[in-house]
């Protein structure tokens, strides 16, 4: 399997379940910003952040339907996705020394867009793929590893969770931290680099821990009720 080509693919093609044209959303890709600017955050933390937004510039589609049991279908796909996003990881981290620093970013990539199309699923499968936005993808993926960073973009109220629409400023601004907050995790992780069979099974057990968590978070939102609040004029914005 040519996983090391994932990354140049468009996004959401890493989903072997196959997906349909993403459903309408309040931001396409051509709205998302490609690139942050310098000076806000160390390189490393920028190209980071700058891959999130081009990946999330689009929602997933799924082939998924409702469910009557979407807990059980939601394990199940939880438990199939994480061993995909071992793999992927674990393969891409074999490289060893500079060439192995080299695979990080792309091994992210493909580890997000595995899980992206898990929380795709499990959205379908408690009837949520309508309203699913870029601010609950950014909820999911990233609330056990940046948990400060997506904490104001869906909060719980009660049985409720309350989605707030962010605006391209604050999308940039989240993505920013998670950048930050990813990287320092890379940084202190990077040792395995040099250690390519050693250091690639640990790359993969983390993935498919990183994985199950993403998968957690995606139940946990899903199978409540979940109210849209629209997005809040900026001062100064027409």
């Amino acid at each position: 399997m040519a996983l090391a080509a994932a990354c140049a693919l468009p996004a959401w093609q890493c989903h072997d379940r196959g997906v349909k044209d993403p459903a309408p959303t309040k931001r396409n890709r051509a709205q998302l910003p490609a690139t942050l600017d310098d000076h806000r955050a160390p390189g490393g933390a920028s190209r980071v952040a700058t891959a999130i937004l081009g990946f999330l510039g689009e929602v997933p589609g799924s082939n998924a339907q409702a469910s009557r049991q979407p807990a059980e279908d939601a394990r199940t796909i939880a438990v199939k996705s994480s061993a995909k996003a071992a793999a992927a990881a674990g393969t891409l981290a074999l490289p060893p020394g500079p060439l192995g620093w080299l695979t990080i970013l792309p091994e992210m990539l493909a580890v997000w867009r595995i899980q992206a199309g898990m929380v795709a699923d499990i959205a379908a499968y408690y009837g949520k793929s309508g309203t699913l936005t870029q601010e609950q993808m950014l909820y999911c993926l990233f609330k056990h590893t940046a948990s400060q960073a997506v904490r104001d973009l869906v909060v719980r109220m009660g049985e409720r969770m309350l989605v707030k629409q962010a605006s391209l400023k604050t999308l940039q601004a989240v993505a920013q931290s998670i950048g930050m907050k990813v990287t320092q995790r890379g940084l202190s992780h990077g040792a395995s680099r040099w250690l390519p069979v050693i250091g690639a099974m640990g790359v993969a057990a983390y993935a498919y821990y990183d994985t199950a968590q993403v998968a957690k978070a995606a139940i946990e939102l899903f199978a409540r009720d979940i109210e849209l609040q629209p997005p809040v004029v900026e001062a100064g914005t027409n």
